[in-house]
């Protein structure tokens, strides 16, 4: 059986993405910290492989192939820049195979760090980069594509022309640094609006910001469009004046203690729904128990049913005898 566009998914109700792959995977030593390119896919498939498994089994109905940084660019600056099609090629196959039939494959495309605002030369290097990527993609069989991380409207606006003539469902989404605009000044409204005008068919936000920074500009942008709204932020807690995680000096080896609870993310996922957003899904610091209590919240994933003979007249776990037996999963006590 066909599986369902993303798309058709969308005129159904809300679609919970996956969580972040490249600073998990640095965690688990996979991922080197500073280029965070995703090598991983060829040095290590199994661990690439096991992190899709985690975020299919909490409930994402989306796995993104592991291309964030897969460009040619970003590659050369760990002598990679000949392998771009064999990882963007394993990192697509390693998400279809978990995917199966229960989940759509989204291919990735992210920020450059070549786009220069009013440079044409810039601009049709980000375009043969952008293409460059696709074609192994879609070569491949994913299923859409995502563009993400874009503090440049303009590269946003790039991401969304060459997605387009792939056929493709496209999803493009921006992010703000540590004021509320990219980084030509345009707001979330504009930036929205621009998009769409461009022909993306799911707008939003992701990155660098958790949902107590990000959903204010989000609301903004359920303003100015109908269409649909796409919502990534990260789960790590930061300040009012510093919203962007990777301004901050935790970043990236200390940000353990700034992970935001599944229940945090539960709630944000409640909010982001009742606010109208279409696309729910999360990005750094997001990992499978983030997700599963997002599904569970977003009704996409059952309480864990799983046998528990109790110990009768006395408990048999510290979990028992706390009386947190009592408590939801991911409740604050």
């Amino acid at each position: 059986m066909k599986k369902k566009s993303i798309l058709d998914r969308l005129k159904e109700g809300p679609v919970l993405g996956d969580g972040g792959y490249l600073l998990e995977l640095e965690k688990r030593g996979w991922v080197r910290a500073g280029p965070f390119t995703p090598e991983v896919a060829l040095t290590c498939p199994d661990a690439l492989r096991e992190l899709h498994i985690e975020f299919r089994e909490a409930g994402a109905e989306v796995l993104q192939a592991l291309t964030f940084y897969a460009s040619r660019d970003k590659l050369a600056t760990v002598g990679l820049e000949d392998r771009l099609e064999d990882l963007n090629r394993a990192a697509v196959r390693i998400a279809r195979e978990v995917a199966g039939d229960r989940c759509l494959v989204a291919g990735n495309l992210s920020l450059t760090w070549m786009y220069e605002a009013g440079s044409p030369t810039a601009a049709d290097r980000v375009r043969k980069t952008f293409d460059e990527q696709l074609a192994v993609q879609i070569d491949e069989g994913v299923d859409f594509i995502i563009g993400e991380t874009f503090s440049f409207l303009g590269e946003a606006l790039i991401a969304v022309e060459r997605a387009r003539k792939t056929g493709l469902p496209t999803m493009v989404t921006i992010c703000f640094e540590n004021k509320d605009e990219t980084a030509e000044g345009k707001s979330a409204a504009e930036a929205a609006k621009a998009l769409i005008d461009a022909g993306a068919d799911i707008v939003g936000m992701n990155c660098l910001r958790p949902p107590v920074h990000i959903l204010a500009p989000m609301e903004e942008m359920r303003k100015a469009t109908s269409g649909y709204l796409a919502c990534q932020p990260v789960a790590y807690r930061t300040p009012k004046t510093r919203p962007d995680f990777t301004s901050l000096p935790e970043f990236p080896y200390a940000l353990d203690p700034l992970q935001l609870t599944r229940k945090e993310m539960a709630d944000y996922a409640t909010n982001a729904r009742d606010m109208g957003i279409n696309y729910i899904g999360a990005c750094c610091g997001t990992v499978a128990m983030h997700i599963r209590e997002m599904a569970r919240t977003l009704g996409k994933l059952a309480e864990d049913s799983r046998t528990w003979r109790k110990g009768g007249e006395k408990p048999m776990s510290a979990y028992e005898y706390y009386g947190h037996d009592h408590m939801k999963a991911g409740a604050n006590h």
